[in-house]
């Protein structure tokens, strides 16, 4: 059993959690902001490092079109056969390519390089391919596992180490096909997806952005730029108090700020954003953070997922424009109701919810307190 302990400032507001078959305890929810500590970032590093290579159990959401397709995951996904699913196994890779970026001296540094160089080869990548160009795999992982590759890819590119050369070079035909995704598939979206889960529009365009931007994917970048714009300019007073749904793990609302604050000039996003939610910019503004009662459950334990989320777009917003400063302290309640509680023995959590964590506490660290 493994554990997080977030030290908290002396006034704290405590938050009872229901009972569920695993856990009673109370969190503790603070203002304190919550650090990547190379402590963490071991625990963190666990959760990846343990199911990667775990093909067992596994949600393929495969359309069989012949019996040759009744394969096993490794077979059919060598790179990214674990981790309960194939999105899952992206953002775990990413996950620890990620925290060996920011922690050289990680617990496990030498395994994790390891199995990094044995699951993104040359050689499994190929067949990765292969299953993107069957007849029935047009759509497969479109958009949100679209999204984590090329967030796994753009962190390899920006990572300065001879392994990441080697894993970047083996991913990039992949990376390509999924890019060519995103081109092929937006022009055709009249309308975006507005869920709180995998399929959400927003999400889908804000990691693609990152990654087009950072490697200077010049064609994605404008075209992810004009289909944002199409898709929400126009939106006004979005009902965030109707979030989150009983199986929520991303905020319509917010992932939607987030990709517009990255397609916008800083006056006009403040401007849409004005628009768009105008409570956010009232000091007194608060947000009840996604209470968990069963972490056993894999859907429910999703609203641990809305916590990391909801942070990390707060946290972007308030680091970018003072005048929304106030809006990191509801970004550490987030992450710290949920933070001590995803490092456990619940594999319906455990698979894919450090990928959020490190995200959320990635982009905290780029926040000033006052």
């Amino acid at each position: 059993m493994l554990c997080i302990f977030i030290q908290c400032q002396p006034k704290e507001t405590k938050k009872e959690t229901p009972k569920t078959s695993k856990t009673s305890e109370t969190i503790t929810v603070s203002n304190k902001i919550s650090t990547l500590s190379l402590a963490e970032a071991n625990r963190l590093a666990a959760l990846p490092l343990h199911c990667m290579q775990e093909e067992y159990p596994n949600k393929l959401n495969q359309t069989i079109g012949s019996e040759e397709d009744l394969q096993s995951p490794k077979v059919l996904h060598p790179a990214f056969y674990g981790c309960f699913d194939w999105h899952s196994s992206v953002h775990g890779h990413w996950s620890l390519v990620s925290l060996l970026k920011q922690f050289p001296n990680l617990e496990n540094s030498a395994e994790i390089r390891e199995k990094l160089a044995e699951n993104i080869s040359k050689e499994n990548i190929e067949i990765e391919i292969l299953y993107f160009k069957g007849k029935y795999n047009k759509s497969f992982e479109r958009t949100y596992g679209w999204a984590w590759l090329l967030k796994l890819a753009e962190e390899l590119h920006t990572w300065n180490d001879p392994l990441a050369r080697e894993l970047e070079t083996n991913l990039q035909p992949l990376t390509d096909i999924i890019v060519q995704g995103y081109i092929d598939f937006l022009p055709k979206l009249n309308y975006p997806i507005r869920v709180g889960e995998h399929t959400n529009t927003a999400f889908g365009l804000t990691f693609a952005y990152d990654y087009a931007k950072t490697v200077d994917h010049a064609a994605l970048k404008r075209l992810i730029e004009q289909r944002a714009k199409d898709f929400y300019m126009k939106d006004e007073n979005c009902p965030i108090s109707w979030e989150p749904s009983g199986f929520d793990f991303l905020s319509p609302c917010l992932e939607e700020a987030d990709i517009m604050r990255r397609v916008l000039g800083k006056e006009e996003f403040k401007t849409w954003l004005s628009a768009f939610l105008p409570q956010l910019a009232d000091k007194d503004f608060q947000l009840a953070q996604g209470k968990v009662s069963d972490r056993t459950d894999g859907k429910l334990v999703h609203l641990d997922g809305v916590n990391f989320s909801r942070a990390w777009c707060l946290y972007g917003i308030a680091n970018e424009f003072p005048e929304y400063a106030h809006l990191k302290n509801i970004a550490n309640q987030h992450i710290n109701y949920s933070l001590p509680s995803i490092v456990d023995d619940n594999y319906e959590g455990t698979h894919w919810l450090g990928s959020f964590a490190i995200y959320a506490l990635n982009t905290a660290a780029n926040v000033q307190m006052d």
